[in-house]
C-alpha cells in the first residue's frame, strides 16, 4: 500500500510484529467475558467490572511506566512488554486446566495486559520516531492503521469459530502466542539503538509522573487534540454495549447479523488509511486532521434511528462505514502530527499520558452510559452519545501552533520539529 513506499527491513519486522499481536488480540476478542460467564458463572455486574475496571486500573498502573520508559532503550522494553502480556495470558489456561481459575485472576490479568499495552504503545511510538525520518512517519502510521482494520475484519470471525469449536480458553492461548511471536519479530530487527541521555536525577520522582500531561497541556494544539480524542473515543465506545443490547435484544438481530454489521464497515478503515497520505499531500496536514476529525463526529447520531430488519442492518453498516472511513484517515494523521510535535526525549511520556487519559476516559464514560442506558433506555442513551459527539469538533485545533517555541523547556532545550 501507500504506493509501494519502502521503509526498510527493520520497519518490516516491526510492522509484522504489530500485525501478529493485533490479530491475536482480535482472535481473543470477547474471550474474557465468555470465560467469566460460561466457566465462572459470573453475573452482569462482574462482567461489566471485568471490562471497565481492568482497563481503568491498568491505566493507573501504567502512569509511572511512561517516565520509566523514556530514558531506556525502547526495543528491549517492547520485547519485555510482549513477554509480560504473553506470560500473564498463559496463566489463564494453566489455571483453567488445574481447576483453580477465579474471577479475581481474570481481573488481575486484564489489569496487567492493559498496563503493558499502554507501555508498549508509548515505547513503540518513541522507537518509530528514531527508526524512520519524519517524512516517512505518515506512511508508517497509515500501514499500522490499515493492519489494525484488516485484523478487525478477519480476527473476530476466526476467533468466533475457534471459540465455537475449542472454547474461549483456546483463543486466549492464541493471543498469548501472538505476543511471543511479536517479541521474536522485534528481537529479529537487529540494528543499533542509542541509549537515551539520562537526566541529572536518575531516580524517578513523584512530580515526574505528570511530565507527559504537562507537555501536552502546555501545547496549543496537542491539548485540544487530547481532549477531542479522549471524549470522542470514550463516547463511541460507551455506546457500543448499549447498541449490542438494542440490536440483540429488543430489535431481534441474530448474532451473525450483529457481527456482520461491524465487520463489513471495517473496509472503510482500509480505504481511509490509504487515503490519508494523498489527502495530506493535496490539502495539508492540519486541514486533513481537522476535516476528518469533524466528519467522523457526524455519523454516530444516526444509530438512534435504528430499526429492525434489513433496513436497520443497512443503517448500522452505513453509519459504521462512514465513521470508520473518517477514523481511518484521522488516526494515522493524528499519530504522525503528535510524533512530529513532540521532542524525542518526551515521546514516551507524552504517548503514555495520552493512552492513560483515553483509556481512563473510556472506562468512565462506559460506566456512566451504562447507568444512562438503564435509566433512559438504550436507544435514548445512544442518541445522547451521538449528540455529545456532534460537539467534539469544537475541541479540534483551530489554527496551527508556532513551531519555534517549546511549550515546556526541559533540562536541555530541544530544537522544535520542522513540519506542521
Amino acid at each position: 500500500m501507500s504506493g509501494g513506499h519502502r521503509l526498510g527491513r527493520r520497519f518490516g519486522w516491526l510492522w509484522g510484529a504489530y500485525g501478529t499481536s493485533a490479530l491475536g488480540t482480535w482472535l481473543a476478542f470477547g474471550a474474557f467475558p465468555l470465560i467469566a460467564i460460561q466457566v465462572l458463572h459470573s453475573g452482569p455486574a462482574e462482567v461489566a467490572a471485568l471490562s471497565c475496571a481492568g482497563a481503568a486500573v491498568g491505566a493507573v498502573v501504567a502512569v509511572p511506566l511512561g517516565p520509566w520508559v523514556e530514558f531506556r532503550r525502547k526495543r528491549p522494553v517492547l520485547i519485555a512488554m510482549d513477554l509480560v502480556r504473553c506470560a500473564a495470558l498463559l496463566t489463564v489456561p494453566v489455571a483453567f486446566a488445574l481447576g483453580v481459575l477465579t474471577f479475581v485472576q481474570l481481573l488481575l490479568v486484564s489489569v496487567v495486559v492493559a498496563a503493558a499495552d499502554i507501555t508498549f504503545r508509548a515505547a513503540s511510538g518513541a522507537y518509530l520516531k528514531t527508526l524512520l525520518p519524519a517524512g516517512d512517519l505518515l506512511v508508517a502510521n497509515a500501514r499500522f492503521e490499515s493492519t489494525a482494520w484488516t485484523t478487525t475484519i478477519i480476527g473476530p470471525p476466526l476467533g468466533g469459530a475457534a471459540i465455537g469449536f475449542l472454547g474461549p480458553v483456546a483463543t486466549v492461548v492464541a493471543d498469548a502466542v501472538s505476543y511471543l511471536l511479536s517479541a521474536l519479530g522485534i528481537r529479529a530487527m537487529g540494528g543499533p539503538e542509542p541509549r537515551p541521555e539520562r537526566r541529572e536525577a536518575a531516580r524517578l520522582r513523584a512530580g515526574d509522573l505528570l511530565d507527559g500531561w504537562r507537555y501536552v497541556l502546555a501545547d496549543a494544539t496537542l491539548r485540544p487534540l487530547l481532549f477531542n480524542t479522549a471524549l470522542f473515543n470514550g463516547l463511541v465506545m460507551a455506546a457500543g454495549p448499549l447498541l449490542a443490547v438494542l440490536m440483540l435484544g429488543r430489535l431481534g438481530f441474530a448474532p451473525w447479523q450483529y457481527g456482520l454489521a461491524f465487520a463489513v464497515p471495517s473496509i472503510g478503515g482500509l480505504l481511509g488509511s490509504r487515503l490519508a497520505r494523498p489527502l495530506v499531500t493535496r490539502f495539508g496536514q492540519r486541514e486533513v486532521l481537522v476535516g476528518a476529525g469533524a466528519l467522523r463526529a457526524l455519523w454516530p447520531v444516526g444509530l438512534a434511528f435504528l430499526g429492525p430488519g434489513t433496513g436497520g442492518l443497512l443503517l448500522v453498516m452505513g453509519v459504521e462505514f462512514g465513521l470508520i472511513l473518517c477514523c481511518g484517515v484521522f488516526n494515522p494523521v493524528c499519530a504522525t502530527y503528535r510524533l512530529e510535535r513532540t521532542p524525542a526525549d518526551r515521546v514516551a511520556r507524552t504517548l503514555s499520558a495520552w493512552a492513560v487519559t483515553t483509556k481512563a476516559g473510556t472506562a468512565l464514560l462506559t460506566a456512566v452510559w451504562g447507568v444512562l442506558g438503564v435509566l433512559l433506555g438504550p436507544r435514548t442513551a445512544i442518541g445522547l452519545a451521538g449528540v455529545f459527539l456532534l460537539a467534539t469538533p469544537l475541541l479540534l485545533p483551530r489554527r496551527a501552533a508556532a513551531r519555534d517555541t517549546e511549550p515546556e523547556p526541559g533540562p536541555e532545550p530541544e530544537p522544535a520539529p520542522n513540519r506542521v
